[in-house]
């Protein structure tokens, strides 16, 4: 049992956490900030969990990762599959580690089934990946389309299927995997327990035309600085795009452009305008999803000054509640 396990409920531990779309700056502010509360930085961004994928998922920079320690990259090869209960268990684990080294733990990422099931105490099932199971509801998936598959899915758990898009075939495979590994609907084993966390959520935000151009800059360095080389060596290693870990933004399009189908101008044309779209969802996603989220303009001069404030009042509060729950 982990120390997150036996934390008094009342403490509530302090915990920092920064959402928001992709490329808005979140992995630079929390180093920042990170410098400034003595804090280590767990990852939350689905894609840069897999080791090999560095340019592509943008993570953190080698001397931002020696300055402050990061956990959960580079923890999964990219031909292996991650769930989220996987997830869910090495971010608790890597929060204990924190702070029981009396540091703030800093969550940092875009993808919000991670970051909220952490935060909102998601107990997901702890029910391993079946390759055989996926592949054949792949197949149906390409067969009989997608839709077909989320049908299916309403028949033996309409509780799921009404919470995921038909269009996310991995979301509807898993519900179903877990009805076959356990008979049990996937919405009937999802729990929650209330984590002992004080948390403070700083969405990270940004004028859509000035992101896009960002995003679209970011790419091109991303090319110049040798992304379509690792997409190659992931291919040399074995990976196919149809493997979960190749759905990360823009792997696809340069192993299409690599194996010929497309030229590299079409592929970085199709990853600027996936990248853009994806945005769209993550800001709709987040706006919709909680309105704990505390939204910030990055582009606001001293911005990590105010930052910087509003956390410490929110570490100075959390601490007080600590001590008058002794």
């Amino acid at each position: 049992m982990n120390k997150l396990d036996t934390v008094n409920i009342d403490s509530l531990t302090p915990l920092i956490t920064f959402v928001g779309p992709t490329a808005v700056g979140k992995s630079k502010i929390a180093v920042q900030i990170a410098q400034e509360f003595n804090g280590e930085i767990i990852n939350a961004d689905s894609r840069q969990v897999y080791r090999y994928m560095d340019i592509g998922t943008g993570k953190p920079s080698l001397v931002d990762r020696e300055n402050i320690k990061h956990h959960l990259l580079d923890i999964v090869d990219p031909w292996d599959e991650f769930s989220i209960a996987e997830y869910l268990l090495s971010a608790r684990k890597a929060i204990s580690s924190v702070i029981e080294r009396n540091k703030i733990p800093i969550v940092v990422g875009g993808t919000g089934q991670y970051i909220f099931g952490l935060l909102d105490g998601y107990q997901a099932p702890a029910v391993s990946p079946n390759k055989l199971f996926r592949q054949k509801m792949e197949s149906t998936a390409k067969t009989k389309g997608k839709h077909s598959l989320w049908v299916d899915l309403y028949d033996l758990d309409p509780d799921s299927a009404k919470q995921i898009d038909y269009r996310n075939v991995r979301r509807v495979i898993r519900a179903l995997e877990v009805f076959e590994e356990t008979g049990i609907p996937f919405s009937k084993l999802k729990r929650r327990q209330q984590p002992p966390f004080n948390e403070i959520i700083i969405g990270l935000n940004m004028e859509r035309k000035q992101l896009y151009s960002q995003i679209d800059t970011r790419i091109e360095s991303m090319i110049f600085n040798g992304w379509v080389e690792e997409v190659k060596k992931l291919l040399d290693l074995g990976c196919t795009p149809e493997l979960s870990s190749m759905s990360s933004l823009g792997y696809r399009e340069i192993a299409m452009y690599l194996e010929g189908e497309i030229d590299l101008n079409t592929a970085v044309a199709r990853i600027k305008g996936f990248t853009h779209r994806f945005v769209r969802q993550q800001y709709n996603w987040f706006r919709l999803k909680d309105t704990r989220i505390n939204w910030v303009d990055v582009q606001e001069s001293g911005i990590v000054n105010r930052l910087v404030s509003k956390i410490g009042n929110h570490i100075t509060n959390s601490e007080s509640t600590m001590v008058e729950s002794v």
